[in-house]
Formats: structure tokens, sequence, C-alpha cells
């Protein structure tokens, strides 16, 4: 176990570590100091967006790293995963960047560089330093568009690069953010976690905790535009069996519901929605769709990840953009970026002009 290990958790060599210290999950979860370091992890991911000062001792450190792991799974909200591995991300990006800038050699500890990344993430072959300018490199286009997918700025889709036989030129910075992004999606890698329930039991303080920073923080982004054809494949059929009629399992049902409560469809809108189901009952309709949004009890539900989608069978028609997202939100705020302002015709507006020219022609 070495200090480099507890400074970058998500490397190959800091596995090999907590795999040779073979810690009982829950036995963990009941030592203090691993459990506050973890929780401080999280929280300041949620309010900092890093994750604070590494603890000085190197056990406490390493282990805090899947506790956090741990943490982020049971409180399973897509927003916190994604903060939490940016900010895991950008701290080691704050690291190897300014070991890359010192060039200094601690005797305690050898700091972490670019190439060291490059070989991790297995991008050496693919990323390589452009010979007419040393702060250039050039990165094979294959390459590129997984890590570049979800940076934000227009310069960085691939049309607003001087693509050339299949290399696209970045900066040294630009091949740093790159490598932020690698870091970013092994951290986010596999989350939320399957938690055994004694686990879960032992860390309830803190994930309680932890939701309710995230309620006070209201980080969940406000989206009010619903416009179907950029939904997850999944949302989509889930939608479609709604409108057919079909008799959804319980699980489906809550899915969708709570996918379009999250964004921004009424009570009265979702409700309308299934009518045209058998059995259909307002009152009940009404109330498990309040409930799901949190009007008739403390919490207001989001959509289930896609790791849970996938383990109830709905995780259906997966495309290319599901490889990059880990919930049904992430990928549909995704897909309005991606989308021209003129492209968006939300879906309650069209349905309602469609309802006016009915009426006016009556």
């Amino acid at each position: 176990m070495e200090r480099r290990h507890a400074t970058y958790p998500f490397l190959d060599g800091a596995r090999e570590a907590v795999a040779e210290l073979d810690p009982d999950l829950r036995a963990l979860a009941d030592e203090e100091r691993v459990v506050a370091r973890a929780t401080e992890r999280v929280e300041r991911a949620l309010t900092e967006g890093d994750i604070g000062e590494p603890h000085r001792d190197v056990r406490t450190e390493l282990l805090s790293y899947p506790l956090a792991r741990v943490l982020v799974s049971l409180v399973d909200e897509h927003i916190l995963t994604r903060r939490y591995a940016r900010s895991e991300a950008s701290a080691a990006h704050e690291r190897f960047t300014a070991a890359e800038g010192s060039k200094l050699k601690s005797a305690r500890e050898q700091p972490l560089t670019a190439d060291d990344l490059l070989a991790e993430f297995d991008l050496a072959r693919h990323i390589h330093p452009a010979e007419t300018d040393l702060d250039d490199h050039l990165v094979e286009v294959g390459a590129y568009l997984p890590l570049a997918a979800d940076m934000r700025g227009e310069g960085w889709r691939l049309v607003n690069r001087a693509l050339a036989d299949g290399m696209v030129p970045v900066s040294t910075a630009e091949r740093d953010d790159l490598l932020r992004k690698a870091v970013e999606r092994r951290v986010a890698d596999g989350l939320p976690l399957a938690v055994p329930t004694a686990v879960g039991d032992a860390l309830d303080g803190p994930v309680a905790d932890l939701r309710e920073t995230l309620a006070d923080l209201d980080l969940t982004r406000d989206i009010d535009t619903v416009v179907p054809e950029r939904f997850p494949p999944c949302m989509k059929a889930l939608l479609d069996g709604v409108q057919k009629g079909d008799h959804l399992a319980h699980h489906s049902r809550f899915a969708i519901t709570a996918f379009l409560a999250s964004i921004g469809m009424t009570t009265d809108e979702i409700v309308d929605l299934y009518t045209v189901n058998p059995g259909f009952a307002e009152d009940i309709t009404r109330y498990q769709t309040d409930h799901i949004r949190g009007e008739t009890g403390p919490t207001e539900y989001s959509p289930p990840s896609c790791a849970t989608m996938q383990s109830y069978g709905d995780c259906i028609n997966k495309d290319e953009r599901c490889e990059t997202i880990s919930h049904p939100l992430a990928y549909y705020e995704k897909a309005l970026d991606d989308a021209d302002e003129e492209e968006l015709t939300d879906w309650r507006e069209a349905n309602g002009e469609a309802d006016d020219e009915g009426e006016a022609e009556a």
C-alpha cells in the first residue's frame, strides 16, 4: 500500500492494494475515521465540487474511496453520481497537472504524470505528440469521440475540429481535459453498486445526511421540456406502452412516471396519459403520481438509474449514448443540449396547438 494509491484511488494499482487489505465492508462501515472521510468526499463533491483534503493516514484515505462509492450508491441520485465522479476526476486532474508543471520528484511519493494516465487508460497508443508543435497532440478519432462526448462547449464537437487522416489535434491542456474525463468515467463505472442490506443499515446516518444536503442544495437541473423523440430508448418504449394502453408492471409505471415528473410534467398531464390504460382509476393514479412527485410524502423520487432499469428488464434498445451515461435523465439532458433549439418542440405545446385547431374546425 502506497501513498500514491490513496492519492489516486481509481488506479488499477489502488484496486489491487484494496484487495490485498481485503477489508470486510460491514466492518468498514463501523470504522469512524473511514466513514467520516468517505462522507466528506461525497459531501464536498456536492457542496464544493472537490473531495476535501486527504487524510494523513494512508489506509484511511485509501479505504474511504470504495466506501464513498458505497454511499453514492445508497443515495442513488444521478446528479450526485455525476457530481461525485466529476469531483474525484477534478482532484486527480489538479494533482497530476501540478506534478507535470513542477516536475518535482518526491522521495516519499512519485507524482502521477499524464504519461502514467495515458498508460493506465490504454491511451498511449492513441494519443501522440504532434511533430510540428511541442504543445500539441494528435488523438485518434476513435479515442477522441467517447471522451469528448460529454465535454461542454461547441469547441469539442468533431465538426469544429481540424480532423485529418483520422487524427484530431488537441493542445496539452485539452489532452489533460480528456484524461480527466477518462478518470471521471472510471470513477462512475459500475455505480450504483449493489450494497448488502447490513452495510446499508450501518450507513443509514451518513446516507440520511447526504440526502438532506442534496435536498437543501436542489442541484437537479430544472428541465421543463417534453420532447419524446429525445427520450432515452427505455423511456420511449415505456411511454409508447402507456399510450397503447399496455398493462405495465409496477416498476415500469414508477420509472416512466418519475421520469415524466422530473422533466416538468404536472400530475394532471401524467394522469391524462394513463386514461387509456385498462382498469384506469383516476384517484389511485393521481395518488401514486403525487406520491412520486413528493406531494404526499417527504421524498421526491427520481427515476431509476440505468443499472436499476437493467435489473428490472426495462433497459431496452440501447444506443451509443447509453454507453456513456448511467441515468436516463443524464441521457435526456445530453440529448437536449446536443439539439438545436428549433428542433425542440415541447410535446405539450404541440398537443395544445392541435387541440386548438380541432376546436376551431368544429
